[in-house]
């Protein structure tokens, strides 16, 4: 008999310990997937239509570097594309944290692409140039993949 009054004891006490577990132990909740607001994506959208010309005429920095042409490939790139850092800091502060982070990293990644063609320029270095334009270019065209559009905005499945 006292050991049925033991069984009895150790089920319930088990039985409280599992639902206190499975009911203390909910999944942690999730973040919503980032949202925009209409106002912000068209103001966003707004800045990277600079941004998307700029990254329109990065050919012609290819073919100056490709002609070899070294005083225009410095002029180009504080010239023309003088305004890139401006224009991707701007960004890269209108979206959301996490992928602000991301958009920094690229930016900075082709700012230091842009320098050192700029160095090659100087060195009359044709091959760290034209390695430094591709990489440039993969640079710019992660950092273009982090502009929200359309489909980001707040309420839009």
């Amino acid at each position: 008999m006292l050991m049925r009054s033991y069984r009895s004891i150790l089920a319930l006490i088990l039985a409280l310990v599992t639902t206190c577990l499975v009911s203390c132990g909910s999944p942690a909740a999730t973040a919503p997937p980032p949202a925009y607001t209409s106002q912000q994506v068209e103001q966003i959208q707004r800045t990277v239509s600079n941004l998307s010309e700029l990254r329109e005429k990065m050919p012609v920095l290819k073919t100056k570097i490709d002609n070899r042409d070294w005083v225009d490939v410095s002029t180009y790139i504080h010239g023309p594309l003088g305004s890139l850092r401006r224009t991707m800091s701007y960004l890269t502060r209108q979206l959301v944290p996490q992928d602000q982070k991301v958009a920094s990293k690229a930016a900075d990644d082709l700012f230091e692409h842009l320098q050192q063609i700029n160095t090659a320029a100087e060195n009359r270095n044709y091959q760290l140039a034209a390695n430094n334009y591709q990489e440039a270019l993969i640079d710019f065209d992660r950092f273009l993949k982090l502009i929200p559009d359309a489909s980001n905005v707040a309420g839009v499945a």
